[in-house]
């Protein structure tokens, strides 16, 4: 089977590459991880951050989606995951081209959170609609819709090493943009823990020069490029948002959210989007059964003393009780689930 994919973000490509594992006999073009195969165009061409960076690579992203239809053609099915702004006018232009093209979307967008319009557009432009968080799918009502999942949950092998390991964890982010605005802001909260081991976990796929450019010296860190080893082994994790709070979360390890946003992105997040929580551990669980999970600093609010505050008032009772509770509501992983759908003729 040709499959066409479009997967931009490197969490996507995760998640692909786990699902693969359970495929035969798959010849993969489109959007995606150059290890993975042989896409049009690797995911570092695809990178932005931001409103802003999105405007200035529109142009760009447009002859993008162009090149995809064509290839379309020669396909017998696409997979679009996540990436709404770029995959939702993809899934649109496709199925207007070639209406018998089995358009499956794998990790829907966060209708939930904005945007609720694109739930009619997404079960217009797509044939199966794969969610990975059980509330998304009353959302809607064409049939289309199921929760396969969550692909995290094929990805973390739960550790029963102690967490009281005298060892800290920081994740700044995968985006220069975000590393270069909490480095400062955690090298500081470092140097306050005194004998505490502290892993800086760094993007596997990052150069020696780029991490010399986005985290200046690093000596007072060890190394880590692998998220889930680090967490596993840590009592407490300093994170940028992302997946890798959710990850966090599954794994048991208690942390705290900081986020610092260009103040453009920040203020349409908010005020225009209307958005309350960046945190998906803390959004599944307000859905769930209406409880947090853990502390977000946003903005001006990432500061050492509210780091270190959350840090020290954390219970960590409380948090694996809630880690647990969040756990049992995903229920099971996706992998085989998408797997099966994709090769069903």
């Amino acid at each position: 089977m040709k499959l066409l994919v479009s997967a931009l973000e490197p969490s996507s490509n995760l998640h692909l590459k786990e699902l693969l594992k359970h495929t035969s006999d798959i010849e993969m073009d489109g959007i995606f991880d150059k290890n993975l195969g042989s896409p049009l165009y690797d995911i570092s061409q695809m990178a932005i951050m931001g409103v802003v960076d999105a405007l200035k690579k529109f142009r760009w992203f447009v002859k993008a989606a162009d090149e995809i239809v064509e290839l379309a053609a020669n396909c017998d099915k696409v997979l679009l995951m996540d990436s709404s702004g770029f995959n939702l006018p993809l899934a649109k232009k496709i199925k207007e081209r070639y209406p018998q093209k089995e358009i499956i979307y794998y990790i829907l967008p966060q209708t939930w959170a904005s945007r609720p319009k694109r739930v009619a557009k997404l079960e217009l432009y797509c044939d199966k609609l794969l969610g990975i968080l059980p509330f998304e799918i009353k959302q809607y009502k064409s049939g289309k819709a199921q929760y396969v999942g969550h692909p995290l949950l094929d990805e973390i092998v739960l550790s029963n090493k102690n967490k009281d390991s005298n060892t800290i964890s920081f994740l700044p982010g995968s985006r220069a943009s975000e590393v270069k605005r909490l480095m400062p802001i955690f090298k500081e909260v470092r140097k306050t823990l005194g004998n505490k081991k502290a892993l800086l976990v760094i993007p596997s796929n990052l150069s020696n020069e780029k991490i010399q450019e986005w985290y200046g010296d690093i000596s007072d860190f060890e190394i880590s490029r692998n998220t889930h080893s680090a967490l596993a082994i840590s009592e407490f994790a300093f994170i940028c948002s992302g997946t890798a709070t959710l990850e966090a979360a599954l794994i048991a390890t208690p942390f705290v959210l900081s986020y610092i946003a260009k103040p453009v992105d920040y203020f349409i997040a908010t005020k225009l989007l209307g958005i309350k929580q960046i945190g998906l551990a803390n959004i599944i669980l307000q859905k769930h059964n209406g409880t947090i999970l853990h502390d977000e600093l946003l903005q001006n609010d990432v500061t050492v003393k509210n780091l270190l505050d959350s840090y020290h008032k954390t219970d960590k009772a409380i948090f694996a009780k809630s880690a647990k509770e969040l756990r049992d509501y995903l229920d099971h992983g996706s992998s085989q689930n998408v797997a099966k759908i994709l090769m069903e003729s």
